[in-house]
């Protein structure tokens, strides 16, 4: 179980419903938000996954050579998306992943062609000590998506949080969702 110490801001897995819901597919469709980013085949690594949000559509994108993970902190929240995956018929393309609260934890021969992390940098305890592990298993020119929400993440925070994936060696792609959040996609 999770450190309920931990002073940092999660999303406990009984308000999920909020982070799976029919009005925030209107507003961030996971198709349109890392649809450009996946492919056929493809390793995906889905970072504080939740309830499955965006797991379950990447899962539908890497076709059926390719697989999810799906990481979380919370057991229960990896508890629904194995129900949704079963439910859609995508259990042998997810794989759950729970994670101590101090790393991501996931076996050294992974490598990921795309890394999603969506509103959840800034419940780690240590952005920096997060984003050099995950530069661990990006794949060389793979890519990873990091958006912040902004009512959680100042922008002076979020510049702050640039500059620190740069130092760490990421190479800085852009800023893809002008909408909807604080975004950073950068690669190996």
């Amino acid at each position: 179980m999770y450190n309920k110490e931990y002073k940092g801001d999660i999303c406990s897995h009984d308000h999920s419903f909020f982070l799976d819901n029919f009005l925030r597919r209107l507003i961030q469709n996971p198709k349109k938000v890392v649809g450009e980013y996946i492919k056929e085949g493809d390793t995906v690594v889905d970072l504080g996954c939740g309830p499955g949000y965006f797991s379950i559509d990447m899962a539908k994108m890497v076709g059926e050579s390719g697989r999810v993970i799906s990481v979380d902190l919370q057991p229960e929240m990896l508890e629904k998306v194995k129900k949704k995956a079963r439910k859609q018929n995508l259990s042998q393309k997810i794989t759950l992943h729970n994670c101590p609260q101090d790393q991501i934890g996931l076996d050294q021969d992974v490598t990921a062609d795309f890394v999603l992390a969506f509103y959840m940098l800034h419940e780690t305890p240590n952005h920096i000590k997060f984003m050099q592990e995950v530069k661990t298993f990006l794949k060389r020119g793979g890519k990873c998506l990091i958006v912040e929400p902004r009512f959680h993440v100042s922008k002076k925070n979020f510049h702050q949080v640039i500059q620190d994936i740069k130092n760490i060696g990421f190479n800085v792609l852009g800023n893809p969702l002008k909408k909807g959040g604080r975004s950073l996609l950068v690669s190996v």
